[in-house]
């Protein structure tokens, strides 16, 4: 297990429910969550497809209120998005400006709070550099690969300095190889950085690779966390060890239903034939 020395509550959800539309008889999509993440803890949301753990995500970045109950951020209710929290989209083109270039979209932000030409280059510097994307700083959007797109994503919300990084499935539409490459470049940036991460995902072989917990949620509707696991595994860490596989097994026993996966990505053992490398 990391060494990293937990702290204070950072995120917490006090019986949030969610439901959409005014009618009595809509059901919840969410109901009565509940959920702790401490500063600097990298926290897996892992859930089949439809379950609302995007919603509750998006519930922490203040882009949805809850219909009942509170999200609270350093024990303050979360009402609006804010500068302490930093969101990293599945799509990246959804988030970048296609007529400004590498260097452009990661200086964006700073920019806007009227940063000095200096200081903003510094900043671009060094998160260019962190995502390998420094010899790629005058190239457009159009012309990035999606993987060198998401960690193009990922350099602009870290150049802004979030104290949490929200994650909505960023690598799920990456293929295979490239996102067994973002996966450990972004535990490498986490080593580094210390930042506090919720990132949702309905693949279980990566939820275990990065995670330090995994709360799995149940499915919709009235969709809740039903279970927290605490990944004690150190980094790098190696999908065909036994103690990955038997984790993977006590996780994969809440989705196995009749057969059925539900939604989660579930498969045969071992569950990858790679290993998450390439970190410090």
């Amino acid at each position: 297990m990391s060494e990293r020395k937990l702290q204070q509550i950072t995120i917490r959800a006090n019986g949030v429910s969610k439901k959409y539309g005014d009618s009595v008889e809509a059901d919840f999509v969410l109901e009565d969550v509940k959920l702790e993440i401490r500063q600097g803890e990298f926290f897996i949301l892992l859930g089949p497809s439809g379950c609302g753990k995007s919603t509750l995500l998006n519930m922490m970045a203040g882009f949805v209120e809850p219909t009942r109950g509170d999200i609270f951020v350093h024990d303050q209710p979360v009402r609006r998005p804010g500068p302490d929290r930093g969101m990293v989209f599945q799509h990246p083109d959804a988030s970048l400006f296609p007529w400004l270039n590498v260097r452009q979209n990661v200086e964006f932000g700073l920019k806007m709070k009227h940063m000095k030409r200096e200081e903003r280059r510094l900043i671009s510097n060094r998160f260019l550099d962190m995502v390998g994307l420094s010899e790629h700083e005058t190239k457009f959007p159009h012309e990035l690969s999606g993987g060198m797109k998401q960690r193009l994503q990922l350099a602009r919300v870290l150049a802004n300095d979030p104290e949490i990084l929200l994650m909505d499935e960023p690598f799920g539409a990456l293929d295979a190889q490239t996102r067994s490459v973002m996966q450990a470049e972004l535990v490498r940036i986490w080593l580094h950085t210390n930042k506090t991460v919720a990132f949702v995902t309905h693949d279980l072989n990566e939820a275990i690779l990065l995670g330090q917990k995994i709360g799995v949620m149940s499915r919709s509707p009235s969709a809740h966390i039903e279970a927290v696991y605490h990944v004690d595994l150190p980094y790098p860490r190696d999908a065909t060890s036994t103690e990955f596989v038997e984790l993977y097994k006590d996780i994969a026993s809440h989705f196995n239903v009749t057969g059925r996966s539900d939604g989660v990505q579930v498969g045969a053992f071992p569950p990858s034939l790679t290993k998450l490398g390439g970190l410090p």
